[in-house]
Formats: C-alpha cells, structure tokens, sequence
C-alpha cells in the first residue's frame, strides 16, 4: 500500500491493550482470543481505532522472540482480515527490526509502532537511514514512537521531512520535550499523520494531527471514541470538556497507582473492574492491591463506565 492508503488505517484512537498472563505468568492465548472479540464488539479495531498489541502498556518488552508473535497471530486470526490491529516492535538495531517487521506483516498486521533505537544513540541523519530502510522491506505502514524520554534525540521536525520518499512510514506517534517543539508539527502533520501521545488531543487535531492515544479504552472504548468523534467534527470545546473531566477524574489514581511498576498495573485493574480481566502482569510488577482497586473503581464509576 501507498502512504495515502495506510493514513487511512493510521487514524483515530490508538488503543494500546493488555497482554493476557494466567496465574503462572504464562501468556493465556485463549483469553487474548476471548478479549479480542469483546473489543471488535464495542467498536475498537476499525478506521478510526487501532487495537496495538505488545506496547509497553501491554508490556510488549516482557514478552518473548516467540510469544509476541503467537500472541500477533491469535488476535489477527480471531479479529479477521479487515480489523485493524497494530503490533508494537521493541527498540532494536536497524537489521533485527527489519527482520521483526517483516514477521509482523507476514502475520497479518495492519501496521507497525516503531521506537527510536535509542540504544544506538542515533543522531538525526541515522534515524532517516534507520526508518527508511525499514520502509524499502515492507509493505504496511510505519508509526515512529518518538521515545526520547530513554535518553537519545527527539526526532525533529526536519528529519520527518526528510522521510518523505519512505514511502510506508506513516505516522508518526507525537510529543516532545518543550511545548513550543509540540507545535512544530504542523510542519509535516499535511505529510504522515500525527497520533498524539501528550494527553493533547484537541491542540493535536488544530494542528492538523489525525489521531490520539488511550490508555484506557481497553476497558471503556465509548468516551475515548466520543472525544476523538468530537474533535473531528469540530466540537473542540466539548471535546475538551470530556478529556478534562476523564484525565481530572484519574489524576489521583494515576498518582497512587504509578509508585510502583508500569501503567499496565491501571490497565489490567481496569479490565478486572469490568469483569474482563486479562491476569497479572509479570514479575516484578504486582497487581494493583485491594486499596488500589477500590481507589480505580470509585473513578470508574464517577464516570459511568461501571
């Protein structure tokens, strides 16, 4: 495909989703199978929402070379053809990632999220050789995860510009260190499509920016999809309202619940809440306590989701 015909896929929310462990920690193939058919029925997986496997949310770093890609081809094989499911590669050198995204597209995914090589410390030269000589292998599209919070460049403004004839990336998933950097993306937002990864999705979509990330429509798609639906049709200040009143409501369980271990721990509390539970995280991540869980489910429940 062209990069006009995956900015058609590219869109919307970004629905990052847990990875199912049973009680041994082992990944739980049949759940994952079960979770995706309960996502496609409440609207995820389509133009307009990308159901991502094997993110850091779904603690795609813990899974194995072999688990991530049965876990890809359960949930592509469940879902069908025509759903859109992204799958999430880790941060590796220029050849291996070649290699992984070629698996990813052979097992059917729509699309790739893509780290910078932070490892490598690239500079901005490198990350155009690094992105475009994954884009010349493939044939579905590429969504650069501009990760510099792990110590390597930005990558900037100029150098999505000079990835224009890399045909197959994309998107780009979006934030930076400063305010003002944020904004550069009206500099190449007419080119790839820019997922907002800032909790920004109003000033995002001004920019010219065609998605947005969540964290938790895994667990409640409908307010997510509302407030991008919204953006898109211009209801700026009701879409603000929502996204201010969902961010408001879990600023504190945020704070309680980040102490320790990742944001998967909220994300597989939130599915437990909702009675579709995809076990633990892996060690050393513990489950969210029972004081956690109460703190989560009165959040949810302020927002009607439960």
């Amino acid at each position: 495909m062209n990069r006009s015909e995956l900015k058609e896929i590219m869109r919307g929310v970004s629905v990052a989703v847990p990875t199912p462990f049973d009680d041994n920690y082992k990944l739980d193939l049949e759940t994952a199978e079960e979770l995706t058919q309960w996502w496609l029925s409440v609207g995820l997986g389509t133009s307009r929402s990308m159901i991502k496997l094997c993110s850091a949310w779904g603690q795609g770093p813990d899974l194995s070379e072999s688990e991530w890609p049965s876990l890809l081809d359960r949930v592509v094989k469940t879902a069908g053809s025509d759903a859109n499911i992204m799958c999430g590669l880790q941060s590796k050198d220029t050849i291996r990632t070649i290699e992984d995204a070629k698996k990813a597209q052979d097992l059917g995914a729509k699309s790739l999220q893509i780290e910078l090589p932070y490892n490598h410390a690239p500079n901005q030269d490198q990350y155009v050789k690094h992105f475009t000589m994954i884009s010349d292998a493939i044939d579905i599209g590429i969504m650069i995860y501009n990760t510099f919070w792990f110590g390597c460049a930005p990558i900037e403004p100029d150098t999505m510009l000079k990835l224009e004839d890399a045909e197959h990336v994309a998107a780009v998933k979006w934030n930076y260190p400063d305010a003002d950097g944020y904004d550069k993306m009206t500099e190449f937002s007419h080119i790839f499509n820019v997922i907002d990864n800032s909790g920004q999705t109003v000033r995002c979509h001004k920019n010219g920016g065609k998605g947005t990330v969540s964290a938790f429509a895994p667990a409640y798609a409908a307010d997510e999809l509302k407030v991008w639906d919204l953006a898109e049709s211009g209801k700026y200040e009701e879409a603000q309202e929502l996204k201010d009143r969902i961010s408001s409501t879990f600023a504190a369980v945020s704070a309680e619940t980040s102490k320790t271990g990742g944001g998967y721990r909220l994300a597989k509390g939130m599915m437990d809440i909702v009675g579709h539970p995809s076990g633990p995280p892996r060690l050393p991540t513990e489950p969210l306590n029972e004081s956690e869980i109460e703190i989560l489910r009165t959040a949810m429940k302020k927002l009607g989701w439960v």
